[in-house]
């Protein structure tokens, strides 16, 4: 027999909330959504347990399309060998669900953005810190420009990589060559978001000028 624990059972509670509030109510959208998706926007957002797109955003199930990871990277167009998740799932958003938007939501506080500003995981095992290190990799071109302007240690470095990541990630985005062709033939918009933990507000990229701008 399965031994229950407190956190687990704390996860049973919250479903059975969501049968009486979630699936009853929504019991319509539920049969409309049997059969298939068709999320108009996907959100590539941080593994963060603070900053589930399905709540900031107040969307119904089957609105969004959602990757989440490490620092809400992604990565650039490659075709080597290996296991390339946030590749898959771009492409079969952008290709098979025919997405309008793509959206990479970085936020405030986040602990990979933190790594790759300080380096402190360099030179860690995998599995000790080194699958992480590998990924925030992802970062060292932005990083030099974030230090030569900030520093590694305080909230405006911190901030200053968090932003940064949004803008690699969109630019790592359009190397896809099925997205910016989609983006050159007007089918497909990219933006950039931030979501600042210390006060709730969403901040959007605009990329003409680079500043992020809070919404209203």
């Amino acid at each position: 027999m399965t031994q229950r624990t407190p956190e687990f059972d704390h996860l049973l509670s919250g479903y059975r909330r969501f049968r009486e509030t979630g699936w009853n109510r929504r019991l319509e959208r539920w049969r409309q959504l049997r059969d298939g998706q068709e999320p108009q926007v996907m959100v590539i957002a941080c593994s963060d347990s603070r900053v589930d797109p399905a709540q900031i955003f107040d969307v119904d199930p089957g609105e969004i399309f959602v990757v989440r990871n490490v620092a809400a990277m992604v990565p650039p167009f490659e075709t080597t060998p290996g296991h390339h998740g946030v590749s898959a799932a771009l492409e079969f958003a952008v290709q098979v669900l025919k997405v309008k938007e793509v959206v990479v939501m970085g936020h405030g506080m986040c602990g990979g953005c933190k790594a790759a500003l300080t380096h402190s995981l360099k030179g860690t095992a995998p599995g000790d810190g080194g699958f992480v290190t590998d990924w925030i990799s992802l970062l060292d071109d932005v990083r030099e420009e974030v230090v030569a302007k900030h520093g590694i240690d305080g909230r405006d470095a911190e901030q200053a990589m968090e932003l940064a990541g949004v803008r690699q990630s969109i630019a790592n985005l359009r190397t896809f060559p099925f997205v910016s062709r989609k983006e050159a033939q007007g089918e497909l918009r990219l933006r950039g978001a931030f979501f600042a933990i210390s006060d709730g507000v969403l901040h959007v990229l605009d990329e003409a000028s680079g500043d992020f701008a809070p919404v209203t």
